[in-house]
């Protein structure tokens, strides 16, 4: 429901990256919980419910799904397949957050059913800028009445 809080996974494996999400979501006091995973096997581990998020009090579902694509153990756009594939997840938005700016890249996220593909831009503050206009549009969302 929408101005609840909003369980939001991170899958990023670059901590400088995955701070500068943090810091982001915190500074526009968005009241959601940031689970953050460094790789496509631990995205799926917390998806599925296995290994250490076995327990689903561990691994509460997410109503985002922030991805890279270049990640380590399993590919972000395989990860994106599992997800969009499985119909207890299927319904959760998935933004591609990468650094490729390759069209194939790109559409092949867009075949796999990603909501939106965001192009993290190599300058820090571009960068920065690119997370501000996603908590905009993350905190309008969420206190849409509609």
């Amino acid at each position: 429901m929408k101005g609840e809080p909003v369980v939001i996974l991170l899958v990023e494996d670059d901590p400088a990256h995955a701070e500068i999400v943090r810091r982001n979501f915190e500074d526009f006091r968005i009241a959601n919980r940031l689970i953050h995973v460094s790789d496509g096997q631990l995205a799926l581990d917390y998806l599925c419910r296995q290994g250490n998020f076995r327990d689903p009090s561990r691994s509460p579902r997410p109503g985002l799904i922030l991805l890279d694509l270049r990640l380590p153990k399993i590919d972000g756009q395989e990860v994106l397949k599992v997800i969009k594939s499985d119909p207890e997840l299927s319904r959760i938005p998935v933004v591609v957050l990468t650094t490729s700016s390759a069209e194939s890249d790109m559409v092949k996220a867009y075949e796999n059913h990603a909501n939106s593909y965001l192009v993290k831009p190599v300058d820090f503050s571009q960068f920065v800028a690119l997370m501000q206009s996603l908590g905009y549009y993350w905190l309008a969302w969420n206190e849409n009445p509609y």
